[in-house]
C-alpha cells in the first residue's frame, strides 16, 4: 500500500529514512511540535474552556480522534489480515491526520468560521478543511521551496504527500467568487490546487483518478470515522457532565426536536440509506443506549391499585436517582462512553480496492452508521442550538468580523505582528492576496488571544501595551 514515491516530501525533498525513524514518524513529531498544534488548546469545542478544566477543546477532542483512528487502522489489519496480504494500514499515519483534521478551525468554531468566511466570498471564501491544508502545506513555518510554487515559496511544515493526503477529506477546489447566500463547498483553495495535484500524482502512482471517482485515502476514511465517534460520544458526554442533558430529558424530548433529529440525520445520509430516517428510529435508539438505567420491576396481578401506585412512585424516583447519577458520576459517563466507542469501532468494515489499494473504502455498516448520526445530530441540535451555548458563540462572531474589519482598513497592517505585517504590506496590490494574509492571521488565533487583541481595540480594561502581540 506504501511506496517510496508516498514519502517524497512537499519540496521535492526526498525523506529522510533511519532504521529507527520512518519518515510518517517523523511527519508525526513535526506535527506535536507545531505551534499551530499547540494553539488547538485554546480553541473552543463545545463549551468555552474558561467554564471548567474538565470539557474538551480541540486538542483533547484531536487527541481521542486519533487515539480511535490508530485503534479502528489496528483492527482492520487484524480483521482483514487476508485481503491486506501484507500491505497493513499504516495506524501512525491515520493518528498523525487526526491530530491535525481540526487544526484549520478559527477561535470560536463554526461561528468563526462563518465570520471569516462573510469577509472572504470575494476572495475564495474560508472553509476549516481548506484552512488545514492551507497550514501543513503553506503557513507553518518550517520549510520553503527551493523554487516557489505557484508564486509562494513558503512548504509549510514539508510533510510526505502521502501524509497530506491523509488530511484531503473533499475532492473539491472551491470557487474564488459566489454568489452572497451561497455556503462555502468543504474543499480546498485554490491556492493549494497545485499541491492537491502533486498529491494526487504521487499517490496514484502516476496513473490517472478513474471516472466518477473522489480521491479519499483509506488513511483519510479511517480519521473522517473516528472523528465522527469521538464527536457524537465524546461530546455527549461533556453536555452529560455539564447538564445541558440527561438520560430522563433525552428519553422525554418532544416530537418536534426528534423530527428535526430525524431530517437532519436523513439528509446527511442521502445516498448511504435506502429511505429516511423516522422519528420512531431516532426515539429507538436514544432508548436502545439510555434505557437500561431506567430498569423498572415488574408488577403482578395479585397486587392492589395503591400497591401499584405506590411501585410507579418508587420507579419514578429509582429513573430520576440514576438521571441525576450519569450526570454527577464520572465512572458511569466514563463507562457509558467506553461501551459506545468500542461499539462503533466494532462497527467498520473495509472494502479493498485492488486496481489503487491507498482508495480502498471504509465504512461504518448501516446499523452502527445510523446510531452515530442520530446521537451526533441529537446532541448537536439540543446543546450547540441552545441559547446558553448560542449566546457566547454569538459574542464569538462579533468579535472575530471587528478584528477583521480592523485589520483591513488603511494601516491596519500596522495593528499585526512584524511578520505578518510584511506579508500584508508586500500584498498591497492585490486585495485578494492581503485579505488572505489577514484571515491567516485571525484564524490562527485561540479564543483567549481573540478577546485579548479585541480588548486592545475597543475595550476600556484592554491589556498592557508591553504585552507581545
Amino acid at each position: 500500500m506504501y511506496r517510496d514515491e508516498d514519502w517524497q516530501r512537499q519540496n521535492g525533498e526526498v525523506a529522510e529514512v533511519d532504521a529507527w525513524r520512518p519518515p510518517i514518524v517523523r511527519d508525526y513529531g513535526r506535527i506535536i511540535h507545531s505551534a499551530s498544534f499547540r494553539r488547538l488548546q485554546g480553541k473552543t469545542q463545545v463549551f468555552p474552556g474558561h467554564e471548567s478544566d474538565f470539557f474538551r477543546n480541540r486538542l483533547t477532542h484531536s487527541l481521542e480522534v486519533a487515539q480511535i483512528a490508530e485503534g479502528i487502522a489496528d483492527r482492520l489489519n487484524h480483521v482483514y489480515k487476508k485481503e491486506l496480504e501484507g500491505q497493513e494500514i499504516n495506524s501512525r499515519l491515520c493518528a498523525a491526520a487526526a491530530l491535525v483534521h481540526d487544526i484549520g478551525h478559527p477561535p470560536f468554531g463554526h461561528n468563526g468560521e462563518r465570520a471569516l468566511d462573510r469577509k472572504m466570498k470575494e476572495y475564495g471564501g474560508f472553509e476549516g478543511n481548506a484552512q488545514t491544508l492551507r497550514i501543513l502545506s503553506r503557513l507553518e513555518k518550517k520549510e520553503t521551496y527551493q523554487e516557489p510554487l505557484d508564486g509562494d515559496e513558503r512548504a509549510g511544515m514539508n510533510l510526505c504527500f502521502r501524509t497530506l493526503a491523509a488530511v484531503l477529506k473533499y475532492d473539491s477546489e472551491i470557487e474564488f467568487e459566489r454568489p452572497e447566500a451561497k455556503k462555502p463547498k468543504k474543499g480546498y483553495y485554490a491556492s493549494e490546487a497545485k499541491i492537491v495535484e502533486k498529491i494526487k500524482l504521487k499517490v496514484l502512482g502516476g496513473k490517472p483518478l478513474p471516472p466518477d471517482v473522489k480521491f479519499k485515502t483509506i488513511e483519510c476514511a479511517i480519521m473522517d470515522i473516528a472523528d465522527d465517534i469521538a464527536y457524537s460520544v465524546y461530546d455527549l458526554e461533556d453536555s452529560l457532565k455539564a447538564g445541558f442533558l440527561t438520560p430522563a430529558s433525552i428519553l422525554a424530548t418532544d416530537d418536534e426536536l426528534l423530527k428535526k433529529v430525524a431530517a437532519t440525520v436523513s439528509k446527511q445520509l442521502a445516498g448511504e440509506y435506502d429511505g429516511d430516517i423516522s422519528l420512531q428510529k431516532v426515539q429507538a435508539t436514544l432508548v436502545r443506549i439510555f434505557g437500561d438505567i431506567f430498569a423498572a420491576r415488574e408488577s403482578n396481578a395479585s397486587r392492589t391499585a395503591d400497591d401499584e401506585r405506590q411501585d410507579d412512585i418508587s420507579n419514578f424516583i429509582y429513573a430520576m436517582r440514576a438521571s441525576r447519577d450519569l450526570h454527577m458520576d464520572a465512572g458511569r459517563r466514563m463507562k457509558l462512553s467506553s461501551e459506545l466507542v468500542h461499539e462503533f469501532m466494532n462497527g467498520v468494515e473495509l472494502e479493498v480496492n485492488e486496481e489503487i489499494l491507498p482508495l480502498s473504502k471504509v465504512k461504518l455498516v448501516e446499523k452502527t452508521r445510523i446510531t452515530v448520526e442520530i446521537l451526533k445530530q441529537y446532541t448537536y441540535l439540543s446543546t450547540i442550538y441552545s441559547n446558553r451555548v448560542k449566546l457566547g458563540e454569538y459574542r464569538g462572531t462579533e468579535l472575530v468580523t471587528d478584528i477583521f474589519e480592523a485589520l483591513e482598513r488603511e494601516n491596519g497592517q500596522l495593528l499585526m505582528p512584524d511578520d505578518v505585517r510584511k506579508q500584508v504590506q508586500d500584498a498591497e496590490g492585490d486585495k485578494a492576496l492581503k485579505a488572505r494574509h489577514i484571515c491567516d492571521f485571525v484564524a490562527g488565533m485561540t479564543d483567549r488571544y481573540a478577546i485579548e487583541f479585541w480588548a486592545r481595540l475597543r475595550s476600556d480594561a484592554a491589556e498592557s501595551m508591553f504585552k507581545p502581540i
